[in-house]
């Protein structure tokens, strides 16, 4: 074999960038040993830095799915945790059966090798299972920076799985050759991904609180990784579920702790996500262990779900073995958080108030997405000014003149005054928690800009 012409990737345009009415060509699985460079592929391949990687073998646990793009065709990606028959770790029996759920799943199938350590047992063994699948595989022999070493991807061929293909996923060589054969080789079924219409939520909480089996009772299936070892989840991990007409992106996160700005390594990576998770999400799910009652850290959370403009819930989990009450909850909920955020209890062992809370994700998003008439925001605040006497200085006072909605995911409001300068922190709290309560905003963060009416 000669040395191929090796095409580097240039990526035109990313995930965030598809519009609703992509259609996917297939679906797309990584997998192979621990520490052979599969999450720094899937970065690479989708010009994202969404897969947490490190030099520590085994980052990846749960598998991740992304949306990847190459010359106008988008297919599904998705990453997965090491395989390693020999790993007698808590994780290593449940790293391989999410991964061979990814292969059963996939249309193709990307086997990442180490081409400088060569064929190791670990990768004939994960040949062995790729083989009896039946499904279609490429070899990626990884780490082959230099163009000059290609042809040391020749001894893959003993693996039995066709060509091997020469890649270095760090720096981008051929990757553009290889991401033209997945093109070629995907189905090109007529599939749509997830709109904007989805509701996108963020299960947030501290470690060990239950997100994990919460996101696998809701889906019905064991989707991601549980285990009583906190620390589990180190990805945000997305997951698409549809209800009648509504469709879901769930997205479980690594446990949030204090002090993070003393994280390093793989922790540090991993909270980042869990961030980014919030940020980018509608509705942000805020577990309590109901057992434990709330704690400080869990306001904590929340803080960080109203600093990211998210809906939020405060959900009760574990309730099936507590003897806490939700009314000993609710007092504490609403007088410590802004945003006055509904509260519900469920329990993903029992089942218990899984589509209770499904029904308030709707409903809670429709009201963070939905706009208020400017007729209907003027009647309320006609009856705000008649409600408290608005603050003055220097003989003058306050008067809200009119409204309008300027915004919504989440709303946001513009009111016109005399003079915003006369507007004090409490009154604009005071008018902020009037607008929730009257509009039913109850959870969903209200922004409000005092504008001087000219």
């Amino acid at each position: 074999m000669t040395g191929p012409r090796r095409r580097n990737s240039a990526r035109r345009g990313s995930p965030s960038q598809f519009g609703p009415g992509a259609e996917l060509a297939g679906t797309v699985a990584i997998v192979g040993f621990p520490n052979v460079g599969k999450s720094t592929l899937v970065n690479r391949l989708t010009a994202t830095r969404t897969a947490v990687v490190h030099e520590t073998p085994g980052v990846t646990r749960d598998r991740k799915e992304l949306l990847c793009e190459w010359s106008g065709t988008h297919f599904r990606l998705i990453d997965t945790g090491g395989v390693d028959r020999a790993d007698t770790g808590p994780f290593g029996k449940q790293v391989a059966t999410q991964a061979r759920e990814a292969v059963s799943e996939a249309d193709l199938v990307l086997m990442v090798v180490d081409a400088q350590v060569g064929i190791t047992p670990g990768d004939e063994e994960l040949a062995e299972i790729l083989r009896s699948s039946r499904r279609p595989v490429l070899v990626l022999a990884n780490k082959l920076d230099d163009p000059r070493r290609d042809l040391e991807a020749l001894e893959f061929h003993r693996l039995g799985l066709g060509d091997p293909i020469p890649i270095s996923a760090i720096h981008g060589h051929g990757t553009g050759d290889l991401l033209d054969e997945i093109v070629g080789r995907l189905p090109g079924r007529a599939e749509r991904p997830v709109g904007e219409e989805a509701i996108k939520v963020a299960i947030l909480g501290r470690p060990n609180v239950g997100k994990s089996s919460l996101l696998n009772a809701l889906l019905g299936r064991d989707r991601v990784i549980v285990s009583e070892v906190p620390g589990t989840t180190r990805d945000a991990i997305d997951t698409v579920l549809r209800r009648d007409e509504t469709t879901f992106v769930l997205v479980d996160t690594a446990g949030l702790r204090r002090r993070r700005r003393q994280r390093q390594g793989i922790e540090y990576y991993s909270e980042l996500r869990a961030l980014e998770a919030a940020k980018r999400a509608d509705i942000a799910l805020v577990l309590v262990d109901a057992s434990q009652g709330v704690v400080d850290q869990d306001l904590a959370v929340a803080d960080v779900a109203r600093k990211a403009q998210c809906a939020t819930v405060v959900v009760l989990s574990k309730w099936d073995v507590t003897e806490v009450r939700i009314e000993d909850v609710r007092p504490e909920i609403a007088t410590r958080l802004r945003q006055r955020p509904p509260l519900i209890a469920v329990s993903a062992t029992t089942g218990r108030g899984l589509e209770r809370l499904l029904d308030l994700l709707e409903d809670l998003f429709a009201r963070y997405a939905g706009r208020i008439a400017t007729a209907e925001l003027n009647r309320a605040l006609q009856e705000l000014r008649e409600a408290r006497q608005p603050p003055g200085r220097r003989g003058r006072r306050l008067n809200l003149l009119y409204g309008t909605q300027v915004s919504s995911r989440p709303p946001r409001f513009r009111l016109f005054v005399n003079d915003r300068r006369l507007v004090t922190r409490d009154y604009g709290y005071w008018v902020e928690n009037e607008l929730r309560a009257r509009f039913g905003l109850e959870g969903v963060p209200v922004s409000i800009d005092f504008v001087t009416s000219e």
